[in-house]
């Protein structure tokens, strides 16, 4: 039960962190209007918070969410902007997680 919390946790941080930054990315690069790029920030800043929700210190949850950002960055490149990940995507996100996943749920004495 440990493990999904935690794994929910870095799912929604991720949501915030991609969700944000894509809002503030299209304001800037597509011209959508300024309310974009504040909803943006707002929800970057949750992510920051979010991130603060998980029971282990800031390295080693910093590294763990940077394998799941790369899964979740993919997954949303595929189904929001048409991005269809390749072989060498898909098996460079599958190494990226096997490690965060060794980091972070290891047990440890």
């Amino acid at each position: 039960m440990i493990v999904l919390k935690s794994l929910s946790v870095f799912v929604l941080a991720g949501l915030c962190e991609i969700g944000g930054g894509y809002l503030v990315w299209l304001w800037l690069k597509e011209d959508k209007p300024l309310w974009y790029g504040i909803l943006g920030g707002i929800i970057l800043a949750l992510y920051g918070v979010v991130a603060t929700w998980q029971p282990a210190g800031f390295g080693r949850v910093y590294a763990t969410y940077g394998g799941i950002f790369i899964v979740m960055a993919l997954i949303w490149a595929w189904k929001v902007d048409g991005f269809k990940p390749d072989k060498y995507d898909l098996i460079g996100a599958l190494i990226a997680l096997v490690g965060v996943c060794i980091i972070y749920y290891a047990p440890r004495k």
